[in-house]
């Protein structure tokens, strides 16, 4: 009986080989579907912060643009420059006022009217939330034109304090009082968006809480500081976080209102940074919006860690 020559086995490729050419598959497509968000982010989004960045150090100013291999560079020259120009120092100083005043007004404002469109108010609910939201999306422009008519001498706030016998100031031309003044319109124009987080986050605190509070003989703040605050911090620091950041930035309200006066009483450092690019100071520029971003990660470290916290 003849003998039968054993079959050669199949070579078939191993699961883990399998596995790994479909992973790699999948992760080649993967970066072929990201590819356009990907260069369109490196060209027009991380090469321009780089190169701004590196800017920074330079002395590149108009006359460079055409002669660009004639920039030299200074190290921390501009950022030395800064700290010594009075008008950047004050500009800071500004900033810093509007969002310490701002930032907490905004957030307290906001949730006294989400608290009450919540529980207390009933009738016409929609219309009172359409009506606070409406300054977040109308332009900046004719928030301007409404309350430069408000804040005019003769305007409808001196108006009406002049009922009581009061004689009201010229708001956006005195020194003392044009800061305040764009402080109240931000406050008024940003109140719109913190009051949707607030009525969205109070929508998740537990009611069986309140009830079992209420039975324990808890009042009405304890209630709300003991319960609905801690149930509310997520939200309350992400109000509290792209606040600051926006006020931080504040330049419309100067730019359209006051243009930085009375004597740069208003003079944000978003304003200055503008200005200095608009005169074609372009690494000086620079300098100034990186002490801005760096200011605006130092305010958002502490407010994480003041706020964000764990109990």
């Amino acid at each position: 009986m003849a003998a039968i020559a054993p079959t050669a086995p199949s070579r078939r490729p191993a699961p883990r080989a399998r596995a790994s050419r479909r992973e790699r598959r999948m992760t080649l497509t993967a970066w072929l579907f990201a590819a356009p968000f990907v260069i369109l982010f490196v060209v027009f989004m991380a090469g321009p912060i780089i190169g701004s960045f590196l800017m920074s150090f330079t002395d590149m100013t108009t006359r460079d643009l055409q002669t660009p291999f004639q920039v030299n560079i200074i190290g921390l020259d501009n950022y030395v420059r800064l700290f010594q120009d009075p008008r950047f120092v004050r500009s800071l100083l500004n900033t810093f006022t509007f969002v310490v005043v701002a930032v907490p007004l905004t957030i307290a404002l906001a949730m006294l009217v989400a608290l009450a469109l919540d529980k207390g108010i009933r009738r016409f609910r929609t219309v009172y939330r359409v009506g606070f939201y409406a300054p977040v999306v109308t332009s900046i422009v004719a928030i301007a034109i409404v309350w430069r008519f408000i804040l005019q001498p003769d305007g409808l706030l001196n108006g009406f304090l002049a009922v009581f016998g009061i004689q009201g100031p010229d708001w956006l031309q005195s020194t003392t009082w044009a800061l305040p003044s764009l402080i109240m319109m931000a406050v008024w124009r940003n109140i719109g968006t913190l009051m949707v987080i607030f009525l969205a986050a109070l929508q998740g605190v537990p009611r069986e809480h309140h009830e079992a509070a209420m039975v324990d003989g808890a009042n009405a703040w304890q209630r709300f500081w003991s319960i609905t605050v801690p149930a509310m911090r997520p939200a309350i620091l992400f109000a509290t976080v792209i606040t600051g950041i926006g006020f931080l930035q504040f330049f419309e309200e100067p730019y359209v209102m006051t243009q930085g006066g009375p004597l740069d009483a208003t003079l944000s450092t978003a304003m200055y940074t503008y200005d200095q690019f608009g005169f074609g100071n372009y690494a000086y520029a620079s300098a100034a919006s990186y002490v801005l971003f760096l200011a605006i990660v130092l305010l958002a470290l502490v407010q994480f860690r003041l706020i964000g916290r764990k109990d």
